[in-house]
């Protein structure tokens, strides 16, 4: 009877339109919305758009009946967009959506793949729909972002441009200050957070098929093949025991590069847009709360900001440091970077910059902290052998015998260094 019921009722929904007499069990399964919002992020774009076309059916459910099918839209995986060379000097060459010419612009010819993703998509109706937009690793230049930032017709409210190729971003950081400026509009920018500093999320490693003789896989192949997956379940498993970044994995957490002016954008930047990285509350720098209390060390060089690249914890010595913890909950929401992966349910900064608990913690019991530092706020006083560091209310790093050395570890690596 509930079956039947069921089925009625999606008559119901569809009538009028060219439905079959017996509903797709595909169709009936993801007609439950609460399935089809968890089963939605996990599919790429080319398979929505293919499941739509199957049928009148599918193509009411997806792109006309359901909001937020679209929501998360992750390009990372579409060959596509993918851009594979290296110099624009290649005559004769014509690209999917625009052909080399004495006109064509820089921007033209870098964020061609993506333009033309954005035509087609933007023509089924589907690009307003997009909240969080993933591109990491792709070609993107700084003109496409602004584009996306400014344009009225998009939602885009978390953007995920990690390890792109391409990018200028020195025009970056002026487009997101300006976005950002006292006088901007109401309601604008739609961006919420930025996703830029980290390393893209690792793609699941699929194995490939083993060259087969007569049809059938050399044994040697298939015994690789399984130790494979085991490696790769045991790393995935390691690497999510670890926890978050920032709060559970302690040390350096950001390895690129900081282009100069990122300290200053982040900082311009921090009631409108989120990153996922955080100022250093070093004492060095103005916005810590005991910023002129220490006298600087004469091996940093001084900066009125700077971007946090290592999490610390205590100190070796006191437990704490002199501007106190960045605590989850506690801390402003400007001080909480954004977490990685990013969410694929929500497109909230606040789902973004939520820690997830600690293996066999008690929920609710857990207090998530750390220090943010910079290399300079932290140099001659941590070690990197074990992570511990030693803070400006303990020690004066500028004395003659630095307080790292102190580390057991550190004296183990410089005994190795002098007896070599």
């Amino acid at each position: 009877m509930a079956s039947g019921a069921v089925i009625q009722q999606h008559a119901r929904d569809f009538s009028g339109s060219d439905i079959p007499h017996e509903i797709h069990p595909l169709l009936d399964l993801l007609s439950n919305t609460l399935v089809l919002h968890q089963t939605i992020p996990y599919l790429p774009i080319s398979s929505l758009i293919s499941l739509a076309a199957a049928s009148p059916s599918f193509r009411e459910l997806l792109l006309l009946r359901t909001p937020g099918v679209f929501r998360h839209l992750d390009l990372t995986s579409v060959r596509i967009a993918q851009f594979d060379i290296d110099g624009i000097d290649h005559g004769g060459e014509v690209w999917r959506n625009v052909q080399l010419d004495e006109n064509l612009t820089e921007d033209d010819f870098y964020s061609g793949p993506l333009r033309g993703i954005f035509q087609s998509i933007r023509k089924r109706n589907i690009l307003q729909d997009v909240q969080t937009l993933v591109l990491d690793g792709l070609s993107v230049t700084a003109e496409f972002c602004n584009d996306i930032l400014v344009d009225p017709s998009l939602r885009v409210r978390v953007l995920s441009i990690r390890d792109v190729k391409n990018l200028n971003e020195r025009k970056l950081m002026q487009s997101l200050r300006y976005l950002c400026r006292s006088t901007r509009p109401d309601h604008t920018p739609r961006l919420e957070g930025l996703y830029v500093f980290g390393a893209r999320d690792a793609a699941a490693v699929t194995a490939s098929s083993p060259a087969r003789q007569n049809g059938v896989a050399p044994v040697g192949a298939n015994v690789s093949i399984g130790w494979n997956h085991k490696s790769q379940h045991a790393l995935k498993e390691s690497i999510r025991s670890e926890g978050d970044d920032w709060y559970h994995r302690k040390g350096r957490i950001i390895n690129k590069h900081i282009a100069d002016g990122w300290a200053e954008t982040l900082f311009d930047c921090r009631e409108v847009i989120r990153f996922d990285a955080v100022l250093c509350t070093g004492p060095r720098h103005q916005n810590s709360p005991v910023f002129g209390k220490f006298p600087p060390s004469s091996a940093a060089v001084e900066n009125p900001w700077g971007v946090a690249t290592f999490a610390l914890g205590g100190c070796a010595s006191c437990g704490s440091a002199p501007e106190g913890f960045t605590v989850y909950g506690d801390s402003s929401a400007d001080q909480l970077p954004l977490l990685a992966p990013v969410p694929l349910h929500s497109s909230t900064v606040k789902a973004a910059s939520c820690p997830k608990p600690s293996v066999g913690s008690e929920t609710g019991q857990e207090t998530h902290k750390f220090v943010p530092r910079c290399l300079e706020c932290i140099r001659e006083r941590y070690c990197f052998s074990c992570d511990q560091w030693w803070c400006e209310s303990v020690c004066d790093a500028r004395s003659s015998f630095p307080p790292f050395l102190a580390c057991l570890g550190s004296q183990n690596f410089l005994f190795e260094l002098i007896s070599e």
